[in-house]
């Protein structure tokens, strides 16, 4: 009888668990959500993806091939989505997810294409900074390239 019992508990177990995994997202999954949000220009969806003192950088080269390194706050980039006007298009495509996981920390590595009013604008590299708060995913720092010159 003790053996049913502990069969029965065990049972009922498994499924609780498989479902608390199954609610928790990914890093990836994130980072998804994260470019639907920007696509509609949800800033309230976006500022939820980030922690306060976010910071955002970019690498790129200046007209004279000198390298630049802009930085800005994440408040500032939800600011500048929010002004893109309603005529204008813009569409991120990322190629690929690399995703690199350890326990509470995350990096999302997403090759793009940016394309503005339907041409291509740049292409480049975002790598995003994940930590885990409370079972959620959170960017603290991203990095991009912006190149012009794109393949």
């Amino acid at each position: 009888m003790k053996r049913i019992i502990i069969a029965l508990i065990l049972l009922v177990n498994i499924p609780l668990s498989a479902q608390i995994d199954k609610d928790e997202s990914t890093p990836e999954e994130t980072v998804e959500k994260f470019f639907a949000a920007f696509h509609a220009q949800d800033t309230v969806k976006l500022k939820n993806f980030a922690v306060e003192g976010t910071k955002l950088q970019s690498v790129s080269n200046d007209v004279e091939g000198n390298i630049k390194l802009s930085t800005d706050d994440y408040s500032n980039f939800l600011k500048s989505i929010a002004s893109i006007p309603a005529e204008a298009s813009f569409e991120e495509i990322i190629k690929e997810f690399r995703v690199e996981e350890n326990g509470l920390l995350a990096t999302v590595i997403t090759p793009y294409s940016f394309y503005y009013n339907g041409k291509l604008s740049h292409c480049g590299v975002n790598s995003f900074q994940l930590v885990k708060f409370n079972d959620e995913w959170k960017v603290v720092y991203l990095i991009d390239t912006r190149i012009k010159e794109c393949e």
